[in-house]
C-alpha cells in the first residue's frame, strides 16, 4: 500500500488555555493561581456550561475588577465563526471555524422533531487517508485542544437557548464525533471533551454519556484503552468492506490492524459496556455494495451486539466514487436482514451544503464540507 497513515498530529503553537480544558479541581486551582478566590472557577464554570454565557458584562455575580482578569485568563475567545450555511428549513446548520492560529474546521448542528444532535470535529483535517473522503484527502493539520472540541457543542447549545435555530428554544440532547478528524487519534482530549460534555453542571453541559458516539475507522490499540474507562458513550466503527482486500484501499489503516481484530476490539468494547456497536458503512456503487459482501458482513456480526448504519455516499469533488443505485441498495439491507442483522439507512441530511457524511473539508471558499466516518 502506497498511502501514507499519519497518526500524530504536526506540532504546532498550543491554543490558549480555557477552563473548559480542565478539571473542576484544575479550574479552582488555576484561579487561586491568579490570587483569586477559588470559588470563582465554579462561578465561571456555571456561566459558561449552564448559563451559556460569551459577554463578561453578563457575569453580575462576578466583581468588575475579577471579571475582566478571569475571563481574559480562563475564557479566551477560542473560535470564530467564519460562515454558516443553513438546509431542511435552518433545522440543519453548518458552521465553519476559524481557531486562533488560522486552522479551520467544521461543525454541524442538526435539530430533528425529538432531539438536537451536534456532529463535532476531533481534529483540523485527518491523517486516515481514506480515498472517498474529502476530510482525510486533505491530510491532517493538528489535533483540537479540549476546549476546542467543547466550544462547537457550546456554540450550539448558545444557538438553540437563544432560538436562533427554527423551532424555538431548545437544547443539544446528542453528540456524535464523526466530523472533521479520527478521535481516537487525539484520544486524551476527546475523553476530557467527553467529561465536559457529561458532568453536571457547573462542572460541564449534562449530557447523558448514552447519547455520545465516538467514531473510529479501527485504531485497535485506542478502542482498548477506551474500553478500559468504563464509559458509557457508543461505539461506532467505520468499517466500509468486511474483506481486507478491498478495506486495505477504502481504509488504509486496515493494513496495520485488519478486519478481525477490528471487530474483536468492538465486541470487547460492547461486552464491557454493555453498549451496542455501530458499524458504519458507505455504500459505493460498484466497489462495496455487492450482495456477497453483505452475506459476509452479516456473517461476521451476527449474533453480536450491533446495528449498521448503510450511508449512501455523499458526493465530493474530484471524486471518482458515487452512491450505490437505490436498487443495489435495496438488496444490500434484504442480505443484512437475512442475517438478522438490524440496518437502517443514514439520511442525507446536509447533503446540499456539504454537511453530510464525508463532505467536511473546511475550504473557506463557497463549499466547505465533512468526514465518511459518520
Amino acid at each position: 500500500m502506497s498511502a501514507q497513515l499519519t497518526f500524530a498530529a504536526p506540532r504546532r503553537a498550543k491554543p490558549p488555555r480555557h477552563l473548559a480544558d480542565l478539571s473542576p479541581d484544575e479550574r479552582r486551582e488555576a484561579v487561586a493561581a491568579l490570587d483569586e478566590k477559588p470559588f470563582r472557577a465554579d462561578q465561571l464554570s456555571r456561566h459558561y456550561f449552564g448559563r451559556l454565557v460569551d459577554d463578561p458584562a453578563d457575569m453580575t455575580d462576578l466583581p468588575a475588577a475579577v471579571r475582566d482578569r478571569l475571563v481574559a485568563e480562563l475564557m479566551p475567545s477560542l473560535l470564530t465563526s467564519v460562515r454558516d450555511q443553513v438546509c431542511d428549513e435552518g433545522m440543519t446548520r453548518k458552521t465553519l471555524w476559524k481557531a486562533f492560529d488560522g486552522t479551520l474546521i467544521e461543525s454541524v448542528l442538526m435539530r430533528y422533531p425529538d432531539r438536537v444532535t451536534m456532529c463535532v470535529s476531533s481534529q483540523a483535517g485527518c491523517g486516515m487517508n481514506c480515498p472517498f473522503c474529502a476530510t482525510g484527502q486533505a491530510g491532517l493539520t493538528r489535533n483540537l485542544s479540549t476546549a476546542e472540541i467543547v466550544e462547537q457543542v457550546v456554540a450550539g447549545a448558545r444557538a438553540l437557548a437563544r432560538g436562533q435555530i427554527p423551532g424555538g428554544a431548545g437544547r443539544v440532547s446528542n453528540i456524535v464525533f464523526m466530523g472533521m478528524g479520527e478521535p481516537l487519534a487525539s484520544f486524551n482530549n476527546v475523553v476530557r471533551a467527553i467529561h465536559r460534555f457529561s458532568d453536571p453542571s457547573p462542572a460541564g453541559l449534562g449530557i447523558s454519556q448514552r447519547n455520545i458516539t465516538v467514531s473510529t475507522v479501527g485504531l485497535v490499540p485506542a478502542i482498548g484503552r477506551l474500553t478500559d474507562l468504563d464509559l458509557k458513550v457508543r461505539l461506532a466503527v467505520s468499517l466500509h468492506a468486511p474483506d481486507d482486500e478491498l478495506r486495505d484501499e477504502l481504509v488504509p489503516i486496515n493494513t496495520r490492524w485488519k478486519v478481525a481484530e477490528v471487530l474483536d476490539a468492538a465486541w470487547a468494547y460492547a461486552d464491557r459496556t454493555r453498549r451496542r456497536v455501530s458499524i458504519e458503512y458507505a455504500l459505493i456503487r460498484d466497489i462495496n455494495d455487492q450482495a456477497w459482501r453483505a452475506d459476509l458482513l452479516g456473517r461476521l456480526i451476527k449474533g453480536h451486539p450491533v446495528h449498521v448504519n448503510l450511508i449512501p455516499l455523499n458526493p465530493t469533488p474530484g471524486s471518482k466514487w458515487t452512491a450505490s443505485r437505490p436498487t443495489v441498495q435495496t438488496e444490500f439491507v434484504r442480505h443484512l436482514e437475512a442475517h438478522g442483522v438490524p440496518v437502517t439507512v443514514r439520511d442525507t441530511r446536509g447533503q446540499e451544503i456539504d454537511g453530510a457524511c464525508g463532505q467536511l473539508a473546511a475550504m473557506p471558499q463557497e463549499t466547505p464540507l465533512r468526514s465518511q466516518q459518520g
